[in-house]
């Protein structure tokens, strides 16, 4: 078999487009929530390569637990971590934002990346060999206005990205953290629950990044020399130049 890349949100988005570039050279597990995503896309590439799915909540420390611990040994022999899952919910002032907005941008943007990372780390230390990759967000960068907590939720990824370099190093572990700008995925239609105008304005005037751009640099970081590690990068759309500086023509 192959060597093995973990996806984690990989029913949609960038972590699609991340399981469609690596399937040329690697086997895949896919993790997401939506069971009939996961089985139209395992059919999709176990043309290309050896795919497992697993499906669960990633809030849910319990079943991630349950549902990795019924891989095959075979595929427990995990070799990339790719901790896509994240999502913003709302847009509010601070004081006027809904708590169970908080908690689940909290509950999927932190601690379902370590709920994940807990599990796999210990075979990479065991090994001494492994590369990790964090999806952040220039939202993790910079704060913006009406941000506030789903901002909170990406600096945690930052700096527990950089916990893992300090942490994992002796282990010749790589970590990496990859911070978008404007991508056009679902994200913005999530964010504002379903309101296709207000997600429409998010990318109104600018040709914003694709999926398969953020996909084709982290097929690249995977691929460097294995003396090189790209511990950090942050990636815009020509047209963007910070998260509130966007040249919309």
């Amino acid at each position: 078999m192959k060597k093995i890349a973990f996806i984690t949100g990989a029913t949609s988005g960038i972590g699609y487009s991340i399981s469609k570039v690596l399937a040329k050279d690697y086997a895949l597990i896919l993790c997401g929530r939506r069971e009939s995503r996961l089985n139209k896309i395992e059919n999709e590439l176990s043309k290309l390569t050896d795919i497992y799915t697993l499906c669960y909540d990633i809030r849910d420390n319990k079943n991630i637990i349950k549902s990795f611990n019924s891989l095959p040994n075979k595929w427990k022999k995990i070799y990339i971590l790719i901790n896509n899952a994240g999502n913003a919910h709302g847009m509010d002032l601070i004081h006027e934002g809904d708590v169970s907005d908080w908690d689940a941008m909290i509950d999927i943007n932190v601690k379902g990346l370590l709920y994940v990372s807990k599990l796999i780390i210990p075979i990479m230390t065991k090994s001494n060999k492994g590369i990790i990759i964090n999806i952040g967000s220039i939202a993790g960068k910079e704060i913006y206005p009406k941000g506030n907590v789903y901002c909170a939720s990406k600096y945690a990824v930052d700096a527990i990205t950089k916990a893992m370099q300090v942490d994992l190093n002796k282990f010749n572990i790589k970590v990496s953290s990859v911070n978008p700008g404007l991508v056009e995925t679902e994200f913005a239609l999530v964010r504002f629950k379903g309101d296709k105008e207000k997600a429409n304005l998010v990318y109104d005037g600018i040709k914003p990044l694709t999926p398969n751009d953020v996909a084709e640099v982290i097929y690249f970081i995977i691929n460097r020399p294995d003396n090189v590690n790209i511990s950090d990068i942050t990636i815009f759309p020509k047209n963007q130049a910070s998260s509130t500086v966007i040249n919309r023509e």
